[in-house]
C-alpha cells in the first residue's frame, strides 16, 4: 500500500483467499457465444481500493504467496490416557497445523525483493531452503473445481456407476451371499450395495452384531447413519475407528463420539499399530445357530472416494474367512489375543512371511524349469525386503508384471538384475487404488486383494488384511481387469530405470483400460 503524495510510509497487508467458502473461479456473465471467468485473486486485486477504503493510501499492488506447513500430528506416549483423550489433546495440534513450521514458501516472481525479504524475515523463513519463485497464481489443486464451460466434446463424458448384476434391488443380500461370493468394483459399480447391506442388517431382527473398521469416514456418511440405526434397533455395534487417519482426524473424532453416545462400542485403534484394514463382519441368527457375513476391501467405507477411486470389495460368507475376520476384531478389542490364519494375510502377523513364501515358491518353480510368474497391482512398492525378493525372483526366471501408480523403487528391465520385471503405471480419470497380488502357483493361481501396499509401514507397523479370492468366476474378472490394464496404450506409462515415464504407444486401436472396464461392467 503506497501513497502517491508520499505523505505515508508504504505498508504491507496480508489477505487470505477465502477458498473455503467461495469458489476460486468465478463465472462472469456470458457475452454472445463467449464465456468469461475470473479468478478470485484478480477480484481482490481489482477491489483493493474498496477493501481499504478508510486508509489514505491510493496505490495498491498485490502478489500471491503460498505457505506449506508441517502437518505431522504427534501424540504423546502417556499410557495412562486413552487414544481419544490424546487425540482430543491433539486437537490443539490440529489447530497448530495452521501455524505449523513452514516447510515451503512459493511466491510471485514479480514480488519486489524488499517485500520478499520482509515476509521471510518476519515468518522466520529466511534460512528456509525451499523458497520457490513462481507465477502469478498458486495452489493449482483449486482448478479441480474448474467450471464446465465451452465445448462438450472436450469434457469427460459422465460415467454413471453401474448396478451390480449379482445384487438386484429388493433382494436380500444375505440370501445372495449364502449362495456365492460377490465382488464389487468401484467406481464402475455403485457404492449403494454396501449401504444396502448395512441398512438391511440394521433392520433385520435376526442380525445381532455388526463390527466394522472405519479409517476415512465421509463428512456425510450413510455408513455411520446405518450403524446408528442398527444401535437404535438393538444391534450390538463395534466400530474400530482409526483416529490418526491423516487429515481426517477431526471427522473421525466427530463420528466416533456420535457412535459412542448412541451406545456403540468404539475401539480407538491399537497402540503402536495404525488400523488400515477395511473390514465389516455381520453376525446373524439362522436355523438355530449363527452365521457370519464379511466385507473385505481395498478401499474405505466412503461413498465419496468410491466415485473416483478404483477399489475392490469382496462380500462373502466363507466360514474360514469369516472366522479369521472375527479373530482380527477380537484382537482389536484384546490386543494380547494373537490370531492364527489359514486364509487371510494380515499385518503385522503373517503377511510379510506369507508373501515371502509365495514369492519363493515361484522362484523354486522357475529353477525347476516350470512356468512361474507374479503379477502385482499396487499404489506403492518401496519395501527393501520385498524389492530384493523380486530381484531374486527375476534372476531365477520368474516373469514379473508390476502395475504401480505411486512410489516405485525398483529398477525394472535391467539385464542381470531385473530383466524379467515389466513395470507400468496408469494415471487416468480415476485414481488407481486397488491392490491385487497374483501368484502362478503351478497353474492353480492364487489371487489376493489387499488393503496393504508393499511398504515397510504397511507390512510391519499397520493392521492390514489381504483376502484370497476363491470363486473362479471372480478370479477371471480380476484377471480380465489386469489384462486390459497391461494392454492400455492411452493412459499407461512405462516405469523404467531412467524415470522417463513415457506413455505406451502401439499399433492398433487405442485402449483406455478404465473406459474398457467401465463398458464391460455396463454391458454386464
Amino acid at each position: 500500500l503506497t501513497d502517491s503524495k508520499k505523505a505515508l510510509e508504504p505498508a504491507l497487508a496480508l489477505l487470505e483467499l477465502p477458498t473455503d467458502s467461495l469458489s476460486r473461479i468465478l463465472i462472469l456473465p456470458k457475452k454472445e457465444d463467449s464465456n468469461y471467468i475470473m479468478l478470485i485473486d484478480d477480484v481482490i486485486r481489482h477491489s483493493l481500493p474498496s477493501i481499504f477504503p478508510t486508509l489514505k493510501y491510493d496505490r495498491f499492488v498485490a502478489h500471491a504467496i503460498k505457505i506449506t506447513r508441517d502437518a505431522e500430528l504427534d501424540l504423546d506416549d502417556d499410557i495412562s490416557s486413552s487414544v481419544l483423550e490424546r487425540m482430543e489433546r491433539g486437537r490443539k495440534h490440529l489447530e497448530k497445523r495452521k501455524k505449523g513450521v513452514p516447510t515451503r514458501f512459493v511466491y510471485d516472481l514479480d514480488m519486489p525483493t524488499d517485500q520478499l525479504d520482509y515476509i521471510t524475515r518476519k515468518m522466520k523463513m529466511k534460512q528456509l531452503g525451499n523458497l520457490i519463485p513462481s507465477g502469478r497464481y498458486h495452489n493449482f489443486k483449486d482448478f479441480m473445481g474448474f467450471p464446465e464451460l465451452g465445448y462438450k466434446k472436450l469434457r469427460f463424458k459422465k460415467l454413471k456407476p453401474n448396478p451390480h448384476p449379482d445384487l438386484p434391488k429388493g433382494e436380500s443380500i444375505f440370501k445372495i451371499l449364502r449362495k456365492k461370493d460377490v465382488l464389487i468394483h468401484y467406481p464402475y459399480h455403485s457404492f449403494m450395495p454396501e449401504i444396502d447391506l448395512l441398512r438391511e442388517a440394521s433392520i433385520d431382527p435376526n442380525v445381532t452384531d455388526i463390527r466394522i473398521t472405519l479409517y476415512r469416514v465421509a463428512p456425510k456418511s450413510n455408513i455411520v447413519r446405518s450403524l446408528l440405526t442398527a444401535i437404535q434397533n438393538g444391534k450390538k455395534v463395534t466400530a474400530v475407528v482409526e483416529l490418526q487417519a491423516r487429515f481426517d482426524e477431526e471427522s473421525n473424532i466427530y463420528w466416533s463420539k456420535k457412535l459412542e453416545d448412541a451406545g456403540a462400542r468404539v475401539i480407538y485403534g491399537v497402540a503402536g499399530l495404525k488400523v488400515h484394514s477395511k473390514l465389516m463382519l455381520i453376525t446373524r441368527r439362522e436355523n438355530g445357530s449363527t452365521a457370519d457375513y464379511v466385507r473385505i476391501g481395498t478401499g474405505n467405507f466412503n461413498g465419496d472416494t468410491a466415485k473416483i477411486y478404483t477399489d475392490y470389495s469382496l462380500l462373502t460368507a466363507h466360514l474360514g474367512i469369516c472366522q479369521e475376520v472375527a479373530e482380527i476384531f477380537n484382537f482389536y478389542g484384546r490386543n494380547f489375543e494373537i490370531p492364527e490364519f489359514n486364509h487371510l494375510l494380515s499385518s503385522p502377523f503373517n503377511m510379510r512371511s506369507k508373501l515371502e513364501q509365495l514369492i519363493m515358491a515361484e522362484v523354486d518353480r522357475a529353477k525347476n524349469g516350470e512356468p512361474a510368474y507374479l503379477t502385482f497391482k499396487l499404489n506403492n512398492l518401496v519395501d527393501k525386503g520385498m524389492i530384493d525378493l523380486l530381484y531374486r525372483a527375476s534372476q531365477a526366471g520368474v516373469k514379473i508384471k508390476l502395475l504401480v501408480r505411486g512410489m516405485f523403487s525398483i529398477k525394472a528391465g535391467v539385464k542381470g538384475l531385473s530383466e524379467n520385471i515389466e513395470a507400468r503405471s496408469i494415471v487416468g480419470r480415476f485414481l488407481e487404488h486397488s491392490r491385487v497380488l497374483v501368484f502362478g502357483n503351478g497353474g492353480k493361481e492364487s489371487i489376493y486383494i489387499s488393503s496393504a501396499d508393499l511398504m515397510t509401514r504397511n507390512l510391519d507397523h499397520r493392521s492390514e488384511v489381504a483376502v484370497p479370492i476363491y470363486d473362479e468366476n471372480l478370479k477371471q474378472q480380476i484377471k480380465a481387469d489386469l489384462d486390459v490394464q497391461f494392454r492400455d496404450n492411452t493412459k499407461a506409462r512405462i516405469l523404467d530405470p531412467q524415470q522417463r515415464n513415457q506413455h505406451i504407444t502401439s499399433d492398433g486401436p487405442n485402449i483406455d483400460s478404465q473406459i474398457t472396464i467401465y463398458n464391460r461392467h455396463k454391458q454386464a
